[in-house]
């Protein structure tokens, strides 16, 4: 596809581009044109066509609007550029609005470079395409003249797209058609409708070359220099916004505390720095005087001091939990004493 291009060339440029001589070449509103570095549909551009005469071998440089409007738009219909502002080359013939086009109204558009969007997620970044030598593109076109309800004649033009050459298919999927000798263009031009068919196809040499421009000129209204001023574009992990991101995120880890894993103990230890432990230790040792001085014996200190003066239990005086035990232990013990009890009693009886 060719949506945008720069045509900042003179008259007689256009003329010498597409292997003609101005003097043998007829102007026709020439006055409408308007040099610039950003054209887009709708703009007024000249191109080399043949004499409406079908005897004649004289050519016209005529301005005319880029977009077809075919001449059998109604005269009411406001013209829309955008539609047809391309045509493409595989489907010439099964198209009524270029099959009658083809016998007499080709013509040749020259530019100084066409511009085409690389598509890179929700961002697309324009290219300018043109020859390494600076030379003139000349493109190949048809062209139609459609009247208004007020009987004003209008000439619009169309540019022939194909399929992209190996080397661009990166870029998009579409070029126009590009003819660089004289013999192309003279087939395009007064060739019958069969000798031009081996014409429309992609350009392959190495000496169209292309290079990132500005995004600003995606407006139809930027214009100037600067829209074919070579701009650096910086891969999608190099912007600013991910640069702030993952030095704050290096930075966090130079400042964030080694972490030591202690396996005897089985929890994580902080390595502090020097300074910072030598305080801690100094608070560490005030803070433990201070609770030892104000510290208070508690009940279970207490019963363990006073634990030390009784006597131990003999191993004899435990008693067994088991009720049969017990009670053995019990008449034996009534034995021993000679003193009576309860077991004593209900023995007796």
């Amino acid at each position: 596809m060719c949506g945008r291009a720069r045509c900042t060339l003179r008259g007689d440029d256009v003329a010498r581009a597409c292997h003609r001589t101005l003097p043998a070449t007829r102007s026709l509103h020439m006055d409408r044109y308007r040099p610039s570095y950003n054209v887009s549909p709708g703009f007024n551009l000249p191109v080399v066509r043949r004499e409406d005469a079908s005897n004649s071998e004289g050519h016209v440089l005529h301005c005319m609007k880029w977009g077809l409007v075919p001449s059998f738009t109604k005269k009411t219909e406001r013209p829309d550029h955008y539609k047809m502002f391309n045509a493409r080359s595989e489907s010439l013939n099964e198209k009524a609005s270029f099959r009658r086009l083809l016998p007499k109204n080709r013509c040749l558009v020259a530019l100084e470079g066409f511009y085409e969007w690389k598509k890179d997620g929700s961002r697309k970044q324009p290219y300018y395409i043109h020859f390494k030598d600076g030379r003139p593109l000349v493109f190949a076109a048809l062209y139609d003249s459609w009247q208004d309800s007020e009987g004003e004649i209008l000439y619009t033009f169309t540019i022939i797209t194909t399929s992209s050459s190996p080397a661009l298919q990166w870029l998009h999927d579409r070029m126009p058609v590009i003819f660089c000798d004289k013999e192309s263009t003279d087939a395009w031009l007064s060739g019958s409708t069969s000798s031009f068919k081996n014409l429309l196809k992609p350009y392959e040499e190495s000496d169209l070359v292309w290079y990132p421009v500005t995004p600003a000129m995606g407006k139809p209204s930027f214009d100037g220099p600067e829209c074919i001023k070579e701009i650096q574009v910086k891969a999608e992990g190099n912007t600013l916004i991910s640069k702030f991101f993952s030095r704050k995120g290096s930075e966090n880890e130079e400042t964030k505390p080694e972490q030591k894993i202690v396996p005897s103990q089985g929890f994580i230890k902080s390595e502090k720095q020097p300074e910072e432990a030598k305080k801690t230790e100094v608070g560490d040792s005030d803070f433990k005087s201070s609770q030892d001085a104000m510290k208070v014996p508690t009940k279970r200190d207490y019963e363990a001091f006073s634990g030390e003066s009784k006597p131990a239990l003999a191993n004899k005086d435990v008693v067994s939990p088991n009720p049969a035990k017990k009670r053995e232990k019990a008449k034996t013990n009534a034995a021993d004493d000679k003193q009576p009890n309860l077991f004593s009693y209900f023995g007796k009886r």
